[in-house]
């Protein structure tokens, strides 16, 4: 991956979590404000030592600070990250969150899961709307899929086109890995040289696949020359064009660009000949490859080959539609993260991941759809893990607040600020483990 795919990939992630971070702590702030609650601090990413960026507005320090980790809101009185016994010490003022009724508190604390699940479905409603709801049919593959050595360990063949999982249809060609995963799916069915076969997917496949995070299979198309990569061998050698299509290697037929793709990386170093055909002419260019084995061509783009579909909606239609959208994306990620704790398929090691893997959900070229596409997603996940009843999440405070309007007993000071470190010290194990995973799977693997 090179410097600018990385930075790409960081700026988009850096830029979703700061929106989603910024909008969850005003879920926080405003209703803290409506109920004339203190608020001493309003910050983007954490601030330990010392901030980037402060300025004090009335009795609120807006910054924000190096630690790009989250974000947060300091309300006088209340028991949380910052820890400040001192303050808690002192007889309850009227101000702080302490001394406000019960419900108010409830609704500060539920007011950042409340923003995240409304921004998801704004976002989702104004991807609709704009943009529409753009799919492959699943039966308009008509040149079949290209599988990888995962699909192919099961008895997959490129050339094969997928009808069905579990003999159930799958509408949208993209579904059919999350099918796959969410049904622990025992077959596939496909048609291969016109005849259709089941295709049983056996126990470790699933596990496999979540390890992996990629589909087993992808579209076949053919491989048409759309540009060459600046600098590359392409480019520089002049004898391709522009439209050309790419159609052999040393004789071996390969009309279709995954197909061509793997075969070139079998001749690292050597010299090849490429069977071209321009207009009505066929070619063979020898090329002498050097040990990345790219030419630096970029195909034409695989929507000139199949019927894509589109479904358009008024702004009317798209409010609903968005809601539903949002809904279903929330019981996929349970569906998911269920398979962690009951599927003998999923191992916790192996499927959790901390901001590499979350980066690395972003393109490499940055594009506004796929970019507002994942801040909703992680605008449900957000919304979804906060509200978890663990301490110090904004769901262990909802937790106790419960416990305090339903018995009409408050849970002592000194029980949940020792509440309160016992979540922290989770979360940050959490997170700790999360991220050297990804350390660990990226870097440190790759070296042995």
């Amino acid at each position: 991956m090179t410097t600018e795919v990385i930075l790409v990939k960081a700026g988009q992630l850096l830029l979703s979590l700061s929106i989603l971070v910024v909008l969850h702590e005003l879920g926080h702030f405003i209703p803290a404000k409506l109920f004339k609650t203190r608020v001493e601090k309003f910050y983007l990413f954490f601030d330990p030592w010392f901030s980037l960026f402060k300025i004090k507005k009335g009795e609120t320090e807006y910054g924000i600070g190096w630690l790009p980790l989250g974000g947060y809101v300091k309300i006088s009185g209340m028991i949380d990250e910052s820890m400040d016994k001192e303050a808690m010490s002192l007889p309850p003022q009227p101000y702080e969150f302490r001394s406000k009724p019960a419900w108010q508190r409830l609704i500060i604390m539920i007011g950042g899961v409340t923003v995240n699940v409304i921004l998801a479905f704004f976002i989702y409603a104004m991807i609709l709307w704009h943009w529409g709801e753009k799919y492959l049919p699943t039966d308009a593959v008509k040149y079949g899929v290209t599988v990888d050595s995962l699909g192919q360990s099961i008895g997959l063949r490129d050339g094969d086109k997928i009808v069905s999982v579990n003999h159930q249809k799958v509408e949208q060609f993209g579904a059919i890995t999350g099918q796959v995963i969410l049904h622990e799916a025992k077959s596939i069915e496909v048609i291969r040289d016109g005849q259709e076969l089941s295709i049983p997917i056996p126990e470790g496949f699933i596990r496999s696949l979540l390890k992996q995070k990629e589909p087993f299979a992808y579209i076949r198309f053919p491989y048409y020359i759309d540009r060459f990569e600046k600098g590359s061998l392409a480019e520089k050698s002049g004898l391709f064009k522009p439209g050309d299509q790419m159609v052999s290697i040393n004789g071996q037929v390969l009309p279709y660009f995954t197909d061509f793709a793997k075969e070139m990386r079998k001749h690292k170093n050597e010299e090849v000949k490429i069977g071209v055909v321009r207009g009505k002419d066929s070619l063979v260019i020898p090329v002498k490859l050097d040990e990345t084995a790219k030419l630096g061509i970029y195909p034409q783009d695989p929507d000139k080959f199949f019927a894509y579909k589109t479904k358009t909606y008024t702004l009317l239609e798209a409010i609903p539609a968005g809601f539903s959208m949002s809904v279903d994306k929330l019981v996929k990620y349970v569906q998911q993260l269920r398979l962690i704790f009951v599927s003998k398929e999923v191992k916790v090691s192996e499927s959790l991941g901390g901001f590499m893997s979350i980066g690395n959900l972003f393109p490499e070229a940055w594009d506004w759809l796929t970019f507002w596409e994942m801040t909703a997603f992680l605008s449900i996940i957000l919304a979804f893990m906060n509200i978890l009843p663990i301490p110090a999440l904004d769901g262990g405070h909802v937790l106790f607040l419960l416990y305090e309007i339903i018995t009409g007993r408050k849970p002592s000071e000194k029980f949940l600020e020792y509440a309160q470190i016992a979540g922290m010290i989770v979360l940050f194990g959490l997170l700790l483990l999360a991220n050297g995973l990804d350390f660990w799977r990226n870097i440190i693997s790759k070296w042995f």
